[in-house]
Order: structure tokens, then C-alpha cells, then sequence
């Protein structure tokens, strides 16, 4: 946990980020809990699988590791010329571990409980369930620098030359589009900006597509733009900095205690009364 903090746009609830060793741009998966969220009903226009890369030869160490944990898993597959485990988290959310050599130049962490040789280490995919491809394809090509990689009928997969998230996979389907954020569902997907500057040209490119991106949003770590594609998922754009140690004073610090931006620091007794204390 890289950074303990709050939804500026519901203080009263969490905002927990997770990242890699280092908190790189491009690393990170963050989570709103809101204890009473009903069961999410997935249907096109959502992120229906979060896919992380993990070195070549461990997927055998995570089903026995995922058995052992009563984790629910599914049967591996080959998706694209890769060894891919579904399994899913306590709220249900859909995730995958996909066997990638690539994953092998990205830094271990040294404090994991899970040996170098079999480390998670980063992000592999995110899968786009939609109706139709090319209004979510052209956002990725033109705006966000990704190309087709390979395709069959019902899927297609473009890519990047990062290292952290080089693909997203885009799904077909028939399915009505659900906007109804659920318990083990994605809110949204998040791309990275250089700086505000490219932030702002990115943010131009969408509105030329006849979007309706937000403003450029202030979240004090970086800053971001929301949208919603022509396929219904909710993308985020967000600048590399300034990163998460303008957060904390020392590495030591981070996720330990509740960071809030300046515009919310003098209700912080407010908002921590209302908060269930999380201690690591």
C-alpha cells in the first residue's frame, strides 16, 4: 500500500493505492471499499478482467498457492500464445495471471512473502467488454498510442512497448451496457499523461472525437481527466507526477497514515471519525 487516503469526491469513504516496489507511473490498482455495495452485474460498457504479468513457468506456484488460500480459481488457458489463471478476489472481481518472460526485466520486491521467481510484477491487461470495436479502438490508437497486436473474431488486443500494462484486450458482446458500479466490479481504467501539458493535448483529442472529457482534476498526486468511451468504460488520463512521495516524508510512512490533499486537511478529524481505522 502506497498511499492510504480518501475519494475526494466522497471523503467519507477510503481510497487505497498499491503499487510496485518503487510506485512507479503505471503501477498502480487502487480500490474504494464501501461495505454495502451490492453484488456488481457485469454487461458491456465495463472492465470485466484485470490481467497481471508474472514470470515464465509460475503458474503451477500460484494454483497450488491459490488452493491453499481457498482463493476460487478457474482452469488455465492459453489466450494469445499465453498461460493464462483465472482467479477472482473476496468480492468477486475477475482477475488473471498470464505467465509473460517480459515480466522478468521488471524489478522483484525483496520484502514479499512470495519468492523473486514467481512475483507478480505489474500489470499484464485490462479486458474492455463492448458492443462494437472501433470507437474505443480509435480512443486507444489515436489518443493513447496502443496498436493492434492480434485479433480473432470476438477479441482483439492492442498493445504498447511499456513495460507495466502494455495491453488491453477488447471483448465483443452482445450484452446491454451496465453503468452500475457493484462490490468486485472495475470503476475505471487509468492511462498515463508525461505531464499536464500532455495531459491537455490528450484531453483536446477527445473532445475532437465529440466526448465530453472532465477539466483537468487536481488530486494533488497527479492530476486527471475522466471520460466515458464510445463502448461505455470510464477511462481516466493521469499525469506521472508529482507521485506519490509528495505524500509522505519518508518511504517508511507510506500507507500508514491518512493522507489528505490541502483542501481537505482542515476536516480531518471529521473524516477520520467516520472512517473504519485500517493499521498496517
Amino acid at each position: 500500500m502506497v498511499l492510504k487516503s480518501v475519494n475526494q469526491d466522497d471523503p467519507g469513504s477510503y481510497h487505497l493505492f498499491y503499487a510496485n516496489k518503487n510506485g512507479d507511473p503505471g503501477s498502480s490498482i487502487t480500490f474504494f471499499p464501501w461495505p454495502k455495495a451490492v453484488k456488481a452485474e457485469y454487461g458491456a460498457g465495463e472492465t470485466v478482467a484485470i490481467a497481471f504479468s508474472v514470470p515464465e513457468s509460475s503458474i503451477e506456484f500460484w494454483k497450488d498457492h491459490f488452493e491453499k488460500l481457498n482463493i476460487p480459481q478457474k482452469e488455465v488457458f492459453e489466450r494469445f500464445g499465453k498461460k493464462v489463471l483465472p482467479f477472482f478476489d473476496p468480492d468477486g472481481l475477475p482477475l488473471e495471471l498470464v505467465e509473460d518472460s517480459l515480466s522478468e526485466d521488471i524489478e522483484a520486491w525483496e520484502k514479499s512473502s512470495i519468492p523473486s521467481d514467481y512475483q507478480i510484477r505489474g500489470f499484464w491487461s485490462a479486458t474492455l467488454r463492448i458492443n462494437e470495436f472501433e470507437g474505443t479502438q480509435n480512443i486507444l490508437e489515436e489518443v493513447l498510442g496502443f496498436k493492434v497486436a492480434e485479433s480473432d473474431e470476438n477479441f482483439k488486443r492492442l498493445s504498447t512497448e511499456s513495460p507495466l500494462g502494455h495491453s488491453i484486450i477488447l471483448e465483443k458482446t452482445d450484452q446491454p451496457i451496465n453503468n452500475r458500479t457493484g462490490r468486485g466490479s472495475v470503476h475505471h481504467v487509468a492511462f498515463r499523461a508525461k505531464d499536464e501539458e500532455q495531459l491537455e493535448v490528450m484531453r483536446k483529442k477527445v473532445m475532437d472525437m465529440g466526448l465530453n472529457p472532465t477539466e483537468i482534476l487536481d488530486r494533488h498526486v497527479f492530476k486527471s481527466v475522466y471520460y466515458r468511451t464510445p463502448g461505455g468504460v470510464l477511462f481516466e488520463m493521469a499525469t506521472d507526477g508529482p507521485g506519490y512521495g509528495i505524500a509522505h516524508h519518508s518511504d517508511e510512512e507510506m500507507g500508514k497514515k491518512l493522507f489528505l490533499p490541502p483542501w481537505l486537511k482542515e476536516k480531518r478529524d471529521q473524516i477520520e471519525n467516520k472512517l473504519t481505522p485500517i493499521k498496517l
